[in-house]
């Protein structure tokens, strides 16, 4: 089936069937690898895309329920505020390690600072639970989300 989507500000013709993963169309038809594949069961965070700037998990959405919706990624996030705030913290604070998680941590801590702009430790614990970074860099994850929200 030919689906138009809305993705990080352009419209993107693609020709899949419609209950294929959104990640895959990303990453194998469109060529945007930012987003990662991690577990294919929307338990680890890192396909972490937005939808209507909602996060979800790409693994799990299917490209025909996207729809009309305006889906960005990582490769476009740093145009807003909040995730170039995220990307300045997390190069100044050296939060990654191996990086694989970064794109859908950063996604989620995007997503939680245009909801909550001063964001407690609670709310950080809340909004980033879904994604798991395997070399437990949580830390200078809470504190670069911290320096982005400026608390």
């Amino acid at each position: 089936m030919a689906f138009t989507l809305n993705i990080n500000g352009s419209a993107h013709e693609v020709d899949v069937d419609g209950d294929i993963p959104l990640l895959w169309v990303l990453r194998d038809v469109l060529g945007m690898t930012g987003t990662k594949f991690g577990c294919g069961q929307a338990l680890c965070g890192a396909c972490t895309v937005h939808v209507d700037g909602q996060p979800v998990r790409s693994c799990q959405t299917s490209v025909d329920s996207v729809g009309g919706s305006v889906v960005t990624t990582i490769e476009a996030i740093g145009r807003t505020p909040q995730g170039a705030a995220l990307q300045k913290a997390w190069l100044d604070l050296e939060v990654v390690q191996c990086g694989y998680c970064q794109s859908g941590q950063i996604m989620s801590a995007a997503a939680l600072l245009k909801d909550t702009p001063k964001p407690s430790d609670a709310d950080i614990d809340s909004a980033m639970s879904g994604n798991v970074c395997r070399c437990g860099t949580y830390q200078r994850i809470r504190a670069a989300i911290k320096q982005a929200a400026g608390v």
